[in-house]
């Protein structure tokens, strides 16, 4: 699809749970007249970008997501007994009704604004890109399978891979936005937090140390993606929008509304600079 001249698009970086920051940071983009022409995301910023990019107004995705997020944080029974020998944390099957449930579309064709989301290919670290400069699939198949993030959930079988959560090769996915007629992007990044320390509650230390070190991963991706975009001269504009959140609410839905606050707030701090 050819974008306009003068376009913006939006990125939206995976998060879990902190993605409710982005619906906030859609009402600031919508209340300020912005109408995008491309959304980008991965993992629950992929989930978020699609639900957008049906025409869905912020609110009602709020309301979508209220109705269904609480229940996807499903535990495998028996998990803590099987150790290291369980297939993934979390059921897959929560977030996958989920999904069905917050997106109304089926098929890429049925978007009324263009969209690109990342899985990774297990097998071969591959980047694997759907949507617009991608490949067909699926919608609901291909969020699930950007939203499999190793260790609390499996792997998704598509197209003959084993694809994971896009986040591991990049929670920030700049490089989708370099379109002819992109002319602005906004980026909201909620990954690789520590600017707040830890949240209260993450008592597992298992889960704490994966949490931690992907922090850490996903930080440094961050900064030299941002890094490459701000040295290439050829790249529209980005403004950066980093909602201040602490870590450890990835899989923290009860605090959906604080983040959608917050993510509102420093949407419209950054859409207010000169």
């Amino acid at each position: 699809m050819t974008i306009a001249a003068g376009s913006v698009a939006v990125v939206l970086s995976g998060g879990g749970a902190k993605a409710a920051a982005h619906v906030g940071a859609a009402r600031a983009i919508a209340e300020a007249g912005i109408q995008p022409a491309l959304y980008i995301g991965t993992s629950m910023g992929a989930v978020v970008a699609a639900a957008l990019a049906t025409g869905m107004s912020p609110d009602e995705l709020a309301r979508r997501l209220a109705a269904s997020a609480s229940d996807i944080v499903e535990k495998r029974p028996l998990v803590a007994l099987r150790g290291l020998t369980a297939p993934s944390l979390l059921r897959p099957e929560p977030l996958r009704r989920m999904i069905e449930a917050v997106i109304p579309a089926r098929r890429f064709s049925e978007l009324s604004v263009p969209l690109a989301f990342t899985a990774v290919d297990l097998d071969t670290g591959a980047q694997v890109v759907f949507g617009e400069g991608g490949e067909d699939a699926p919608l609901v198949d291909a969020l699930v399978a950007s939203c499999a993030l190793s260790f609390y959930y499996p792997p998704v079988e598509l197209g003959g891979r084993r694809l994971a959560d896009g986040g591991l090769r990049g929670v920030l996915p700049l490089e989708l936005a370099a379109l002819p007629g992109i002319a602005r992007v906004i980026a909201v990044d909620l990954g690789g937090n520590f600017e707040e320390g830890i949240a209260p509650g993450m008592s597992l230390p298992l889960r704490r140390a994966h949490d931690e070190a992907m922090s850490v991963l996903l930080a440094d991706n961050t900064a030299l993606r941002l890094a490459m975009w701000g040295a290439d001269p050829a790249r529209p504009p980005l403004l950066h929008v980093r909602p201040t959140i602490r870590r450890g609410t990835t899989f923290r839905p009860d605090l959906a509304e604080a983040l959608m606050t917050e993510g509102y707030r420093a949407t419209r701090a950054v859409l207010a600079e000169p």
